[in-house]
């Protein structure tokens, strides 16, 4: 539960620059371009979107210029509130942790929804035994039958890499610094975010390392059959992504599964 409240006090404190601190993520060519047209060939139909951990709302977008009903959940008052600015009333806001999450409207009147996002490592948040499994029958709950869900999670190569090492970015009003608290890391790592110039005190994240095997027993121990791992790399700006995954050569998986009826 530590873990649970140091990081949404973080990202609520966050959220107002959250935007540009993410400005390089193109959610676009990310979810539009790439990883929509995977789940359409795992049969995905068009409907309503369920973003679990939506943040500001930055995969909103492609969805909504696509037709897609979209319903966002996030823990952070302060990340909903962005995105409800941003947003209106063209989508539908809930708080909700994604290891409690609840039946989110229109799952709990009108059969659930087509498509369930965790996007930009959400579950590299969970970090106790047990996460992963509440997270994802909290999911298949909130699934219409034969409904997929897609999640990336950050590979042994990040942790190794960036959470091992330390920049500094600009932003509006005052820099950042990361500095890498963890080596060698295997199932877990630690690092410091300090933001100046917004009121936000150095805290530490903890985010934990999921093996892809034990990702995929806790989607089947949750009723949800795994259909494609992925490991993503960039290329000339471009994502890419490729089978099979390599822990050592991409610095994402992705993940997609269906719901088991």
């Amino acid at each position: 539960m530590a873990d649970r409240e140091s990081t949404k006090e973080v990202y609520d404190r966050f959220a107002s620059v959250y935007d540009e601190f993410t400005s390089t993520n193109n959610y676009e060519m990310w979810l539009g371009d790439v990883l929509l047209p995977e789940l359409e060939k795992h049969g995905l139909q068009k409907g309503r979107a369920l973003d679990v951990g939506c943040g500001t709302g930055r995969a909103f977008d492609p969805l909504l210029d696509r037709g897609w009903k979209v319903v966002g959940c996030d823990a952070s008052e302060g990340m909903l509130g962005q995105a409800a600015e941003k947003f209106g009333d063209r989508v539908q806001l809930h708080r909700a942790d994604a290891r409690d999450l609840p039946l989110v409207a229109p799952a709990e009147t009108d059969g659930g929804f087509q498509l369930v996002l965790l996007l930009n490592e959400v579950v590299n948040y969970f970090t106790e035994d047990g996460d992963l499994e509440r997270a994802f029958a909290g999911i298949r709950r909130n699934l219409s039958p034969g409904g997929l869900v897609v999640f990336d999670a950050n590979t042994l190569l990040w942790f190794r890499h960036s959470f091992a090492s330390g920049r500094s970015e600009e932003l509006s009003g005052g820099g950042w610094d990361w500095e890498g608290l963890s080596e060698g890391v295997e199932r877990g790592a630690t690092y410091e975010m300090r933001l100046s110039g917004h009121g936000v005190q150095p805290y530490v994240h903890r985010q934990r390392h999921w093996p892809p095997e034990q990702v995929e027993a806790a989607l089947e121990s949750a009723g949800l059959r795994p259909l494609a791992a992925f490991g993503q790399r960039e290329e000339n700006w471009q994502v890419i992504l490729e089978s099979p995954l390599d822990e050592e050569r991409h610095h994402k998986t992705i993940h997609i599964a269906a719901r088991v009826d």
